[in-house]
């Protein structure tokens, strides 16, 4: 490999290192434990921003209104219990408010609470979901149903798979309205409003939904974040095929819309959309039916620190003696890649792009096609991981082989190389001549040993924001101490490398960057035997430089999931091998132990055998 090619990988791998820096010095912070399902009482004086109605076909602005909101002790619950829900949801507003998921807990420890997703007013992060009717002409805002309303309930008893419940609420002046809930087997609630118009008089109203969600912390600005910057967490909506993705920053920072009074940011879709709030693994969405026309709109309550997103349907007019009713749904839970894509198959539009993808979609998507495949087909991540590993560098082969082969080529032109530069001397362009005619007539390309080099970047990357995005990876265990391949290597020096009981140091603290565990240092003695299919560099820079990179690889990627450092033993690993055969095929063999011995003497090799 001649210096210019060496120069090119370098400058690469350098590159690369200063990406990793940045994730060692901006990890994502631990996730919070929050307690399962606690029953708090909710404050009053509570704000919640309430449609006004809009024309039946522009679906147009709305203005907030001020409800109190009753006291958590004062409304009666009605109970939700699925084989992957439970929780319950309140009659005053009928809103769906407690929401704890089944299959999912805060950690690994064999007490841990399972994950709550909606929490009611006056818990510590409120975060609910609330629907009603805008009053439209003629009708005042007491004559249809709000957020405090308090309902009645008129059938069922428990909300479960196949056992809807349905409230009521009568307004006393000929209106009467009710509220039926289902729930699927897995997070999807579906919500039809009526109302039946028993006055003299026709009226007209939109209905509407609402999902709110409290600031917490020292300033109540933001809800809990993992606040890393390959993660979107925010507001998150699909408008006639559109994708918006909004931070909780930016929401802060909308101007006030002038039909709304408040920090607002509204999408007009003609067909097909939906709209939500996403965490790193969880999400709830408002999903008006297909085909429907809606206003979405984003919002922030500067004063009492509440984001919310909307769904506003055109106005319904109901004549005299006669009824309406719509159908909205609602989802609420994890963002499972299959259970997401078979919502979508149901209509439910580009509904897998709520899963954050990132600007390399085109190759996170298959990427974790094939991983989950693997994983039904293996049924453990870690093997799974390795499998993947084994098929892309199957697919990059003709890649590599061409690259290898050169390599070889080039080895061999070595003791030309050396010739030519004794006879150019200082003069460098006479030099570049000379190599630049000696690779024309050999047919080698010096550029090509760097081309499977760079491929690795962005498939790297693309895995990283796979394993550390999708929920398949979440606690997903491998063996022995490996029970979580998302989290960092959990063994170190301090506990033995897993073979004792206690833990070890805290992810991300100084301790765990410096005694790293079994799996970064795997890592590093990988790296450091793949550059031993090379002599070190001529140059001293070179060469130091080189020589210092698997070890400092070794620190840095120990902070990363460790499925991603699986990956990475495994390719470093195959790389070897598939280098080493090819090179050996082609009439050069590597002096592997002869540049291992060179590298501690500190005096470069130039041959092979």
């Amino acid at each position: 490999m001649d210096d210019q090619n060496k120069n090119l990988i370098l400058a690469t791998a350098l590159s690369f290192l200063v990406i990793l820096v940045w994730f060692v010095l901006f990890p994502p912070p631990e996730p919070s434990t929050q307690a399962e399902d606690t029953t708090i009482s909710a404050t009053e004086g509570e704000t919640v921003q309430t449609p006004k109605a809009v024309g039946p076909a522009e679906g147009g602005g709305s203005a907030p209104v001020t409800a109190e909101a009753a006291p958590e002790t004062q409304a009666p619950r009605v109970q939700i219990d699925t084989p992957r829900l439970t929780g319950s949801l309140s009659l005053s507003g009928g809103r769906i408010d407690k929401l704890s998921l089944k299959d999912y807990r805060v950690s690994l420890a064999k007490d841990s609470k399972i994950v709550e997703l909606l929490s009611p007013v006056g818990s510590q992060s409120a975060y609910y979901a609330l629907y009603g009717w805008a009053p439209g002409a003629g009708l005042k805002a007491t004559d249809v149903p709000g957020p405090n309303t308090l309902w009645s309930l008129e059938q069922g008893e428990t909300l479960g798979v196949d056992s809807p419940i349905t409230l009521v609420w009568d307004n006393g002046n000929g209106l009467t309205f009710r509220r039926t809930i289902s729930v699927d087997e897995n997070y999807m609630f579906t919500v039809t409003q009526s109302v039946e118009n028993a006055t003299q008089a026709e009226v007209g109203m939109a209905p509407y939904g609402i999902l709110a969600r409290h600031g917490v912390g020292e300033d109540a600005e933001l809800p809990e974040l993992k606040n890393f910057f390959i993660l979107h967490e925010g507001v998150i909506g699909m408008t006639d095929g559109t994708l918006s993705e909004i931070d909780y920053d930016d929401v802060r920072d909308f101007d006030v819309h002038p039909n709304e009074r408040a920090q607002a940011e509204v999408f007009q879709v003609k067909q097909d959309g939906w709209i939500g709030f996403t965490d790193h693994y969880w999400m709830t969405t408002l999903i008006p039916e297909p085909g429907s026309a809606f206003r979405a709109a984003a919002k922030y309550d500067d004063r009492r620190k509440i984001y919310q997103t909307e769904t506003v349907l055109p106005t319904l007019t109901v004549p005299a003696g006669e009824s309406a009713q719509v159908t909205t749904r609602l989802f609420a839970g994890a963002k499972e890649w299959e259970t997401i894509r078979e919502y979508q198959a149901e209509g439910v539009l580009k509904f897998i792009d709520s899963i954050d993808w990132g600007w390399f979609f085109f190759l996170t998507k298959p990427i974790f096609w094939l991983l989950h495949n693997l994983n039904q087909l293996i049924g453990n991540m870690g093997w799974s991981i390795i499998g993947l590993t084994l098929i892309i560098k199957a697919i990059l082969f003709p890649l590599a082989f061409k690259s290898y082969v050169s390599m070889a080529k080039m080895k061999e032109l070595q003791p030309q190389m050396e010739a030519l530069k004794e006879a150019a001397g200082d003069d460098r362009q006479k030099m570049q001549q000379g190599m630049m005619e000696l690779y024309k007539k050999e047919k080698v390309n010096p550029a090509s040993g760097c081309l499977p080099i760079l491929l690795q970047i962005p498939i790297f990357f693309s895995l990283y924001k796979v394993i550390f995005v999708t929920i398949e990876l979440r606690q997903a265990p491998w063996f022995g101490p490996f029970q979580d391949l998302s989290a960092p290597d959990p063994t170190s020096i301090m506990n033995f490398f897993g073979w004792m009981p206690w833990a070890g140091p805290e992810p991300g603290s100084l301790m765990a960057t410096i005694f790293i565990g079994i799996l970064p240092i795997l890592l590093g003695v990988s790296m450091w035997l793949q550059q031993k299919l090379n002599p070190a560099p001529t140059d001293a820079t070179q060469a130091m430089i080189f020589a210092w990179m698997p070890w400092v690889f070794m620190f840095m990627l120990g902070s990363f999931a460790s499925g991603l450092v699986v990956y990475w033993i495994a390719n470093n690993t195959i790389t070897f091998t598939q280098q080493y055969l090819i090179m050996r095929s082609q009439g050069y063999t590597p002096d592997v132990f002869g540049n291992i011995k060179s590298g501690f003497k500190r005096t470069p090799k130039t041959g092979g055998k």
